[in-house]
């Protein structure tokens, strides 16, 4: 099982990119082996309940000390996740201007900006030997303020574009996002079989359902993806880069250490577009291509996040003995 789970995590944008060539030529296979199902199609309670359930891992794996650490370090486990979803909207939004994007295209952009970080840049900033106690901080910091934070921003940004039901919205991510994180790190703490099972199957669960998210995108609108222009993934890894420079400059603005500000890099940069992709499936269901940007980005964002956390590696961080503190 640890063997799996290592293989999966480390080779996780190799699966991710098999199992998407898959769903997106399944109908030719299927026609070929006559079958008439498709394994990949998920209907919408379907992306709630993956999300659901990776967030009710992702809560089980989190440490006790871990929460204790965003009390402590409260200031800057704020002003990095005020950054956060104030710079990824604005990108986002500015790019989708710059290259004259409407309808879902627009809206899928701004969903990208205004769905905060995952679990994946937690594991790039132990690979680019970053701050992880910071970069899980900003994670639990952003999903716990999501439900009240995503609703609104996207709100603001779409407005005049799009009728929404900001208060269903933020119900759907509370239930969703916020509780299952709260009763995962509960039965954590009382049993302790629950946490042993967490730490050798949680994080596998929660690969596996992000798989499943983006592949059943893939699957459903393989039409849509084919007639993509290319220039949307150039406009796409704009918003990426944006984010990380914002992250880099806005973890010095807050007098962050230097393995703070890689792990805030990362984690501004990458953005939870899984959870993107439900919200688009949900509620933008009437703009298909909302969920082919927040699938792309996954991609790019894994794509990006492996170059710049291996250069990080290689670069020499100063000791920051306030980290041991």
């Amino acid at each position: 099982m640890q063997t799996f789970k290592h293989i999966l995590s480390k080779y996780l944008l190799i699966w991710l990119t098999l199992i998407c060539i898959v769903a997106y030529n399944w109908n030719g296979i299927a026609s070929h082996f006559n079958m008439s199902f498709n394994p990949f199609i998920i209907p919408n309670t379907g992306f709630q309940i993956l999300i659901a359930v990776t967030m009710l891992a992702i809560g089980s794996l989190l440490p006790l000390e871990e929460v204790k650490m965003v009390i402590r370090r409260w200031p800057k486990i704020l002003g990095g996740t005020t950054i956060q979803f104030l710079s990824m909207p604005l990108a986002g939004w500015l790019i989708a201007k710059a290259f004259h994007l409407e309808g879902g295209w627009f809206v899928g952009f701004i969903l990208v900006g205004c769905v905060p970080g995952a679990m994946a840049s937690n594991m790039l900033t132990m690979i680019s030997k970053g701050n992880v106690s910071y970069s899980v901080g900003l994670t639990t910091c952003s999903t716990l303020l999501s439900p009240l934070l995503v609703p609104l921003l996207l709100y603001w940004f779409l407005s005049t574009t799009v009728k929404m039901d900001v208060s269903a919205m933020s119900a759907n991510l509370l239930l969703t996002v916020v509780c299952p994180v709260i009763i995962g790190f509960t039965l954590s703490r009382i049993f302790d079989w629950w946490r042993k099972s967490a730490e050798m199957v949680g994080e596998i669960i929660a690969n596996i359902a992000i798989i499943l998210i983006i592949a059943s995108v893939v699957a459903a609108k393989a039409d849509l993806i084919e007639k993509t222009p290319a220039f949307i993934l150039g406009a796409l890894l704009l918003v990426n880069i944006l984010g990380y420079i914002c992250g880099w400059f806005g973890g010095k603005v807050i007098g962050a250490s230097n393995k703070m500000r890689r792990a805030l890099t990362l984690e501004i940069g990458m953005q939870n577009a899984g959870l993107g992709t439900m919200l688009a499936n949900t509620y933008f269901n009437a703009y298909p291509e909302s969920a082919i940007v927040c699938a792309m980005y996954t991609f790019g964002c894994m794509f990006t996040g492996i170059i710049l956390a291996q250069i990080f590696s290689r670069m020499p961080a100063k000791d920051e003995l306030e980290e041991l503190k």
